[in-house]
């Protein structure tokens, strides 16, 4: 920038530019704070800043560390009399002399996203109050605008789709997965690329990223239609791997099979009946200890052997492995000693209480610190010999938030930064310790069910489950909503307990009903997985089991009913796997809401309550007790057959179509042809 420029006048009071040789990457510097943006993807930019200092590489975020594809091609700075640029395809940034960006859409010039002062004197939209030795808590200020729709964010119980207007705290617990990733619907994506504890507050009066404590700003940015932005994120956080055949089938579980002869004649049974099963699932306190990760002899005296019998019906045996270890493990002295435990700032290394064996009361259990490499490495090596080695190659992550019990991640402290500062990040690191591990161990297949996720969890395998959620119709209705968002914020592979978790008694009618509408839903959902804590309930302890949970329980309409299901899914699993492969090669989600596939439709941007599987089908699961006809809209833009009935719609109209209690609605597109109906 020339002397003569008149922005370098202005420059010397309140900031400068530069753009380094050769490369496409602005800063701005001023007050002491830098700027930096650069390409991260195509038509995507990545914004850093930070107080006092050079901009930070080290701290933990979602971002994969190098940019997709060729870095910076195509993209372009430039720094002009009264503003600077950068131009990365189809979003340009521009940068004021005082340091306010605007994103704007490169072909046409629309405004996306801009930055907005909190007052006109003081502060700007990036305000930092300090903490002290570098940390603060930390503001990110943007306009709102009346027209703007806002989805994503990871999974939540609030119900809505669209979350204008909502505040959403950034904090991970039970049923509430936080992914800081939002797709709006002028046209951009935004990543809050900060595991940081906070929250996000999207007003009509602005738009407002909280930080707790950090130490920089660090966000990314993308342009495009959703299917694009889909896309984009896939390529910036990576894909998810390719779903093994048998994960596309039905999945057995319930609170809990006791023993390993109670599991085995539940699978056999199922192969009595003929009905295909590809997982089942011991849940915890199979365990010696909890944090020994191993099978308690005196109940399960030969999982080997239950692994072989269990193939020879087609079936996989799934295990549950917790973060947690009790003082009464014999790995918890030497994993405290070693550091690889989470740490606390105040107090002993104890973050919940819990139940255990051997003791009539809870005990103060710690979480081992999955962010700690030699942490991962420890707990992989007893996960490796007392499973993996007798062949069990799928684990369920549970309460991997972690859950914390108080919650308070201030006095935690991890191996990747303090609590506040990455304890977002917890479960993504829980999950890369299976995946890393499966991969050094020769498989080619990692798949984990997790209770909690973070922005690039998709990348190791993880399957997201929407938690411990009531086993009512309402509970059921928000789950639409909160798969949408799921899907919206990148995560393919996901599902909920069917029939919901916290009871349910299999001998009412109207618990009947409700199984059987959420058992159609999970038919068509990416993982198709039974569980739930069934009544009648028994008192919380390391013996703990609860009532039947397997079709058979449910009377014989509902068991035949479910059976029809599984066999539909059966016939379904080639569509299924190709949708799998997409999400794999492309960051396509199987679940898509309509406004991912028909961004052009108004009114696909407001449907909560039905979803695409894949490209092909419409999905509109019945949400209401005692309905047995359901209004369905079909979008703008394509010709729809009622995969029941064969009859054409015109996209573009809400229908109204007989839903007795056997049959969940599903359109067909564009001619495409499913074996839903069973071949005569």
């Amino acid at each position: 920038m020339s002397e003569e420029s008149p922005l370098a006048s202005l420059a010397h009071e309140v900031g400068e530019f530069t753009a380094r040789p050769g490369e496409p990457v602005l800063e701005w510097t001023g007050r002491q704070e830098t700027l930096r943006i650069e390409p991260w993807g195509a038509d995507s930019l990545r914004v850093r800043t930070k107080v006092g200092g050079a901009i930070l590489d080290d701290v933990p975020g979602a971002l994969l560390e190098n940019p997709p594809g060729e870095p910076g091609a195509g993209a372009w700075v430039e720094l002009g009399p009264h503003a600077a640029t950068i131009v990365n395809g189809e979003l340009t940034a521009t940068v004021t002399p005082t340091g306010r960006i605007t994103f704007t859409r490169t072909s046409d010039g629309a405004e996306l996203l801009a930055e907005q002062d909190a007052h006109f004197w003081w502060p700007g939209p990036r305000l930092r109050t300090a903490h002290g030795n570098g940390y603060a808590r930390l503001e990110q200020r943007f306009a709102a605008y009346p027209d703007e729709r806002l989805y994503g964010l990871g999974q939540h119980q609030h119900g809505l789709f669209d979350q204008k207007g909502a505040v959403i705290d950034l904090v991970q617990r039970n049923s509430e997965v936080t992914i800081p990733f939002l797709v709006s619907s002028r046209g951009y994506g935004f990543l809050w690329n900060m595991p940081a504890i906070g929250r996000v507050e999207l007003a009509h009066n602005g738009t407002r990223w909280v930080a707790d404590s950090a130490r920089q700003i660090d966000y990314w940015v993308t342009a495009g239609e959703p299917a694009a932005i889909q896309r984009s994120y896939a390529a910036a956080t990576g894909h998810t791997p390719v779903l093994p055949e048998w994960a596309a089938g039905f999945w057995q579980c319930k609170l809990r099979y006791r023993s390993q002869e109670e599991l085995l004649e539940v699978a056999r049974e199922y192969h009595r009946r003929g009905v295909p099963l590809d997982v089942i699932v011991a849940d915890f306190f199979h365990w010696t200890h909890l944090g020994e990760w191993r099978f308690d002899p005196a109940e399960w005296p030969d999982p080997a052997a239950a692994v072989e019998e269990l193939a020879s019906y087609g079936t996989k045996l799934m295990v549950s492995v917790w973060p947690s270890v009790s003082p009464l493990s014999e790995y918890h002295f030497d994993m405290e000693r070693l550091g690889l435990l989470i740490g606390t700032e105040f107090g002993p290394v104890a973050h919940a209480d819990w139940p255990d064996k051997g003791v009539d009361h809870t005990v103060q259990v710690a979480f081992y610190d999955a962010t700690n490499p030699k942490a991962r490495d420890f707990v992989w090596s007893k996960v490796r010999e007392s499973y993996l080695d007798k062949g069990i190659e799928i684990f369920w992550a549970d309460a991997c938030e972690p859950e914390l019990k108080p919650g308070y991640p201030a006095n935690l402290r991890y191996h990747a930064g303090t609590g506040l500062e990455v304890g977002n990040l917890y479960p993504r690191e829980n999950s890369r310790m299976f995946y890393d591990g499966m991969r050094s161990a020769g498989r080619e297949h990692v798949v984990t069910l997790n209770r909690s996720a973070w922005a690039g969890s998709q990348r190791y395998g993880a399957i997201l489950w929407s938690g411990d959620i009531y086993p009512d119709f309402a509970t059921f209705r928000k789950q639409i909503a909160a798969g949408l968002n799921t899907a919206l914020s990148g995560i393919p592979w996901w599902n909920t307990d069917i029939g919901g978790f916290h009871g349910g008694d299999p001998d009412s009618p109207e618990y009947r009903e409700t199984i059987v509408r959420w058992f159609q839903f999970g038919a068509f959902s990416p993982i198709f997985r039974l569980h739930g804590f069934r009544e009648p309930a028994m008192e919380f302890s390391p013996q703990v089991t609860g009532g039947p949970n397997e079709i058979w329980s449910y009377g014989e309409e509902a068991c035949k009913i479910m059976s029809d299901y599984i066999a539909l899914r059966e016939r379904l699993k080639p569509y299924v796997l190709s949708v799998m492969q997409e999400a794999h090669e492309t960051g396509l989600t199987p679940i898509r809401p309509y406004l991912v596939e028909f961004p052009e439709d108004p009114k696909s941007w407001t449907v909560d309550d039905a979803y695409l599987f894949g490209r092909d089908l419409l999905v509109a699961p019945v949400l209401e007790a005692g309905a047995r006809a359901w209004d369905v809209y079909l979008p703008k833009g394509a010709s729809w057959r009622d995969a029941w009935t064969g009859e054409e719609y015109t996209g573009g109209q809400t229908v109204t179509v007989q839903a007795p209690l056997e049959r969940i609605p599903l359109f067909l597109r564009d001619g495409a042809q499913l074996p839903i109906l069973p071949e005569a």
